[in-house]
């Protein structure tokens, strides 16, 4: 587990609660001041409120692994129709520079807060590989991603569900169209964007390619039939609220003989592929992003 900062008055492993409070706190089941709350019941074993929360919430400096000027690949801010949505949509198009030919293409879904700088930087990486990358934004609408979590969550909760759904089907078909785009789609997404994979994938099963849902719930169980794409599932072995979702699904995909793997990563959190928060872990973090580039670079071939 994650330690706090060697200048706090303590080195102890973060307690386990504090994660799963911040889980509870950072999908809206309880507010900012009982998350708070809670964290000071931990003073007595050391910690300090402050160490804690700087740990738990995201710092998005610690972030970048590609840079923006990563001269392998080229990235702007693209606005798309969605018609069925909020009317127009916007997302961070990225597109590897090395590339001579076309390729595939990979929709990068946030969590539920907008599109932040980690996931950004998810894309950047996602074309670093190779692929066309495009992250859409569900905040477009009210503004785009304010620049923190705690606004973003609250503009996200604020917006019509199935508006940002047809955003996202929207924001696969402009990536689709996408000249670069070899025809072949993939999508992968955090949490909510976990959701939206799974989502897209039956909702588009002649456009979507494959999808790798990182501790996303399941897709409308009306829908879960129409998946033919193949599904690469990453899940976390302390996230017990997605996990409580997996075994339905599993029998659901089992019964319509979807191809699906799923990878339960042991002792890690809800998070782990998030390295701007205390719930990133590296080896886990590593393996599941190794194995999801060999995964689109299979799926994704013409």
């Amino acid at each position: 587990m994650t330690e706090l900062n060697e200048n706090e008055p303590t080195t102890h492993p973060i307690p386990q609660e504090a994660f799963d409070w911040y889980d509870e706190y950072a999908h809206g089941l309880i507010s900012r001041r009982e998350f708070f709350d809670r964290l000071s019941t931990l003073t007595v074993l050391g910690f300090t409120v402050s160490a804690l929360a700087a740990a738990l919430i995201p710092n998005y400096a610690l972030a970048e692994q590609v840079s923006f000027n990563d001269p392998d690949i080229r990235a702007e801010y693209e606005t798309f129709p969605s018609p069925d949505g909020h009317g127009e949509g916007r997302g961070y198009l990225v597109v590897p520079t090395s590339v001579a030919e076309s390729t595939g293409a990979v929709l990068v879904v946030h969590e539920n807060r907008g599109l932040n700088p980690y996931v950004e930087d998810v894309a950047r990486r996602v074309a670093k590989a190779g692929f066309v990358a495009f992250a859409p934004d569900a905040l477009h609408p009210v503004g785009g991603y304010p620049g923190n979590d705690d606004e973003g969550r609250e503009l996200q909760r604020s917006l019509d569900r199935v508006k940002i759904e047809q955003d996202m089907i929207a924001a696969a078909r402009f990536l689709r169209a996408q000249p670069l785009c070899n025809g072949r789609l993939g999508v992968v997404g955090f949490c909510f964007g976990g959701y939206i994979t799974n989502m897209l994938v039956a909702t588009l099963p002649d456009l979507v390619n494959a999808g790798v849902p990182f501790y996303g719930t399941p897709p409308a169980e009306e829908i879960r039939p129409n998946i033919k794409a193949p599904l690469l599932i990453h899940l976390a072995e302390l996230d017990e609220r997605v996990n409580a979702t997996w075994p339905e699904y599993e029998l659901d995909l089992k019964a319509t003989k979807s191809p699906y793997t799923m990878h339960m990563y042991p002792g890690v959190n809800h998070g782990f592929h998030n390295d701007s928060t205390g719930r990133y872990n590296e080896a886990a973090a590593e393996l599941a992003w190794s194995r999801t580039i060999e995964f689109f670079a299979t799926h994704l071939a013409v």
